[in-house]
């Protein structure tokens, strides 16, 4: 095995404590009680910068000459890598500029400028951004500080693994270290691996973000065509080469976690420390439960990287939302009831005295109604003892609980089906959220096919997320296509899905 001894010497010389502070290894007592483990979290949200970005981002600046730094720095971030560059600069006396993608929400631009960063702000993503700082750097000839693959921003995330491991000497099961583009997990995984290499170091992503997962697989760095949004700080289509090789050698595996997963570790954290993490922060907690209950893991020590708190407050309606759902303390069902008197009063009394979260119906025909119904659960087993109830009481039941589309749109616009439109298609999509995006967006869609359904909920988030019906008569579809295609959104469709199909569809589907 490749321990890549090389780094311990780079990490237990990093140049970190200028900056960043040692932050403490708590025990979280309630959930270490209910996963009858004992699960401790490493308390990265309370750096300066409410993020462990700030330790590499310092320890490279701290390499650089007197010569470099008199030039300044320059690096692409709309995060947490932003404001670790912006206070790193500050401490060395040197120039920092930061070229953030115009999409970015002002409260992490006020953040960068506070700490005395100059923000230039340049294109609609990330990859944009990047592009431009790249061209200021020769430019200006400032020196670039990357955001993960670097040996020594590497190496100044490895100094977590030094903590651990000094906080905790007894016995250590497994680390749980959330991927992005990897610096963290490399760092953790190179110090562990040449210290403790008995301890499992557990590599965590979301489903919609894995490139490294991917690549690892592939056996060379693959880029992914997109990235979900919801976990930004971890929204990495591409790795690095020095990650990418660490990550490969020195992972144990890599877990990945859908976003209710990762909702619900949000809440245990709060829990238990009364603070919010990022989605980013909270996914190596995600990946730890669900390492649990794979391995039905009892009585061991386990570790995670509370990673960064830079969140919008106003995204917590969603991660409230997204919560219940995960842990199976809620149910979301489609049922269909017969259209006559007292149908209603028969399901109710069905369900007992079970606790209805959420209650949607609209008048559709005279023989079937729809409803779209939510209650409170006990677990995996009871929501299917209800299905089962439901359906042996001759209810068709279709479970949405897992069904993306019913949670993020369905439940906010039953509103009854439509007769008259027979070829509607409908796409789900996201944009970039900012001022004026939705007029954007609904410009884009501009063309000669009519929109029949349209929902948007603002989530506090970085991204927006839209459900659109669209008209589309049959000898339209090769045009069609080559609308999508150049529209400049990623679309994907949804024109089978059983929950829009039995709320929102034309009626004769």
């Amino acid at each position: 095995m490749n321990t890549h001894a090389d780094y311990l010497q780079k990490i237990l010389t990093a140049s970190v404590y200028d900056v960043a502070v040692e932050t403490p290894l708590e025990r979280a007592y309630n959930l270490s009680k209910r996963l009858n483990n004992n699960v401790f979290i490493k308390r990265e949200d309370l750096q300066p910068v409410f993020s462990f970005k700030l330790r590499g981002a310092y320890n490279k600046m701290a390499q650089l000459t007197d010569e470099e730094l008199s030039r300044g720095v320059i690096t692409a971030s709309a995060g947490n890598h932003a404001q670790g560059v912006a206070l790193s600069a500050k401490k060395l006396g040197c120039k920092a500029i930061i070229v953030m993608p115009k999409t970015t929400p002002q409260i992490k631009i006020d953040a960068v400028k506070n700490l005395g960063g100059e923000v230039v702000l340049a294109g609609e993503s990330f990859n944009d951004a990047y592009d431009h700082a790249k061209e200021l750097v020769e430019q200006k000839n400032m020196i670039y500080i990357p955001p993960f693959n670097d040996p020594y921003v590497i190496a100044g995330q490895g100094t977590i693994g030094m903590e651990i491991t000094r906080q905790h000497p007894r016995k250590i099961d497994a680390i749980f270290v959330q991927i992005g583009g990897g610096g963290l997990a490399a760092g953790i995984a190179a110090y562990i691996k040449n210290v403790r290499p008995d301890i499992k170091v557990i590599g965590v992503q979301t489903t919609d973000s894995d490139d490294m997962r991917q690549s690892i697989t592939a056996g060379k760095i693959i880029t992914l065509d997109e990235v979900g949004l919801f976990s930004d700080g971890t929204a990495v289509k591409k790795v690095g080469g020095e990650t990418f090789a660490l990550c490969r050698d020195l992972l144990d595996e890599i877990i990945t976690v859908n976003t209710d997963a990762v909702c619900s570790a949000i809440k245990d954290i709060f829990d238990d420390t009364r603070s919010i993490t990022e989605p980013a922060g909270a996914l190596s907690l995600a990946g730890l439960k669900a390492y649990v209950a794979r391995e039905n893991a009892q009585n061991q020590n386990l570790i995670a990287i509370a990673s960064g708190a830079n969140i919008n407050f106003h995204r917590l309606r969603h991660v409230s939302e997204r919560t219940e759902l995960s842990e199976h303390r809620e149910a979301i069902f489609a049922v269909t009831i017969p259209e006559r008197p007292g149908s209603f009063l028969k399901f109710i009394d069905l369900l007992g005295d079970r606790n209805i979260t959420e209650f949607n119906y609209r008048y559709g025909d005279d023989n079937n109604a729809h409803i779209f119904v939510g209650m409170q659960t006990s677990g995996e087993s009871d929501m299917e003892q209800i299905e089962s109830k439901l359906k042996q009481a001759g209810l068709p039941t279709l479970n949405l609980t897992d069904d993306e589309m019913a949670k993020l749109h369905i439940r906010h616009m039953v509103g009854g089906r439509t007769h008259k439109i027979q070829n509607e298609r409908v796409f789900s999509a996201e944009f970039p959220e900012h001022p004026g995006a939705l007029p954007r967006f609904l410009r884009a869609m501009k063309s000669r096919w009519n929109i029949t359904l349209f929902h948007y909920r603002n989530h506090g988030a970085d991204y927006g997320r839209i459900l659109v019906g669209i008209y589309v008569p049959e000898d339209d579809e090769q045009a069609f296509q080559e609308f999508l295609a150049h529209v400049g959104y990623t679309f994907h469709e949804h024109s089978n899905n059983p929950a829009y199909r039995l709320f929102l569809g034309a009626e004769n589907t």
